[in-house]
This record gives C-alpha cells, structure tokens and sequence, in this order.
C-alpha cells in the first residue's frame, strides 16, 4: 500500500484547508519545492499534488511551482485541481506527471473523462470528493445531484480504473477517515481506492492496511504529517508492512 504525501498549492505555498475551505488555510511552507524535498528524502514513493486555485478558477493557477516541483524530485507525482480540457491533461503528462487526477469534468464534461481514459489509461484518476454522500464540484464550492457510488459506477464505464476517495467533512479534520465508505465503494465498484481526509495517527493508517484486500491501495496524508501527528517515514513503513505479500483483489 502507497503512502502518499499531499502537498497542496495556494498562491505557490503549500497550504491545508479545513473542510475544503479557502477561508480557512493555515500555510506550513512557503517554499513547496523544499516541502516535495522533504516527502521525498522521508521515502516517499508519490507525491500528491493539488493545485488550489486551479480547483476554483477551472484553469491552473500554480504551473510554476508545480513545474519547479517536477524539475527537482526524482519520485512521481500526481496532480489535480483545475484540470478540465485535455490540452492541460496533455500538459502535465508531457512536464513529467505520472497521474493525472480529474474530478470535476467527470460530471461536466463525461466525454472528456472517456477520451483521457482512452489515451492515457491508468495515468488517469478519478478524483472522487463527497460531501454527507453527494459529489462536490469546482473545489468542494458545489455539491452535485449524483452520489459517490453512482459517479464511480458510471466512470468505470468511461475507463475509470483507480478512484482518490475524500469525505470532505473529515478533511482537514484529523478527526479519523472515512474508511467504511471507502471500503464500501471499493467493493461495490471493484476499483482500485486511495483514501484520503482525517487521517490523524498510525492507527488511522494501520485501519487503512488492514481494508487492503477490500480494495484501498493508498492514503493521502496531509496535515497529520505536517504537524507531527504521524511521522511519514513510520506511516510508510508500516503500509509496506502490513501489505507485504497479501493479494490484491482489485
């Protein structure tokens, strides 16, 4: 199981809101490359990148640093926030991005979803955001008609193979994740989920290993590893682990 580190972008720092909330950032580093320098030297394997003010403008807002975060890692990275055209799918794949995450034009824009899926494969995620069961939109602003299981189920049609999960109320939180709802969509769709939001301690990461054969193959820790909640080295140890050799049924 990976551990991905979250580094998500607002004004060129890295930044954690709380529930979704622009109101409410608090900044843990104005520099987000020496941050990606940072995961990476603790082990990281991925890096999960958000760009902010893409996620609410439509359009990408932070290409600088993110190309300057491509520029000095050697690990992957994954990118979403703002992507919603197949020019800037294109982009990113071409600066060196490894996966490409799409929420928002899932709902808007299906077919765009189909054709990225048909051209790039698994290098396309779906980026799955629920707020009380409902899917949000255009940074967590709007909450669409459509409920996580229905979207997922529709998307594995379009060629959908691997879902980032997040229950927007536990976002920011550390109040522990979601993982019943993450393991329930993962066994009724049959794809591959990485969970994300609340994660607080080890426990909450251990919780998550153990749902591995159910289909949760990641989870994305942000602000837990920015206040010393969890230590990420120890998070991605135990992940390594505690999958160890056990199948993977997705």
């Amino acid at each position: 199981m990976l551990i991905f580190p979250a580094i998500d972008l607002k004004e060129g720092r890295c930044v954690r809101l709380y529930q979704g909330r622009m109101s409410e950032a608090t900044v843990y580093n104005d520099d987000p490359v020496a941050q990606a320098l940072a995961w990476q030297a603790q082990g990281a394997q991925m890096i999960h990148l958000v760009d902010l003010d893409g996620a609410f403008e439509g359009v990408p807002q932070n290409l600088d640093a993110i190309k300057d975060i491509l520029d000095a890692v050697t690990v992957a990275v994954q990118i979403g926030g703002g992507i919603r055209d197949m020019a800037t799918v294109d982009k990113y794949l071409s600066l060196g991005v490894s996966r490409v995450i799409l929420g928002t034009v899932a709902i808007k824009n299906p077919d765009l979803f189909a054709t990225a899926c048909e051209k790039y494969g698994s290098r396309i995620v779906l980026g799955l955001d629920a707020r009380d069961g409902w899917v949000a939109t255009d940074g967590w602003a709007g909450t669409s008609e459509i409920t996580a299981l229905e979207l997922a189920v529709e998307m594995k049609k379009l060629g959908a193979k691997r879902v980032i999960y997040t229950d927007i109320s536990k976002d920011g939180t550390m109040a522990g994740p979601n993982l019943k709802a993450t393991a329930d969509l993962a066994r009724k769709t049959g794809l591959k989920f990485i969970a994300s939001g609340g994660f607080a301690t080890i426990d909450d990461v251990k919780a998550a290993a153990d749902l591995y054969t159910e289909g949760i193959e990641g989870v994305i820790l942000g602000k837990s590893i920015y206040t010393g909640s969890i230590d990420l080295p120890e998070a991605i140890a135990l992940a390594r682990s505690a999958t160890a050799g056990r199948e993977d049924v997705c």
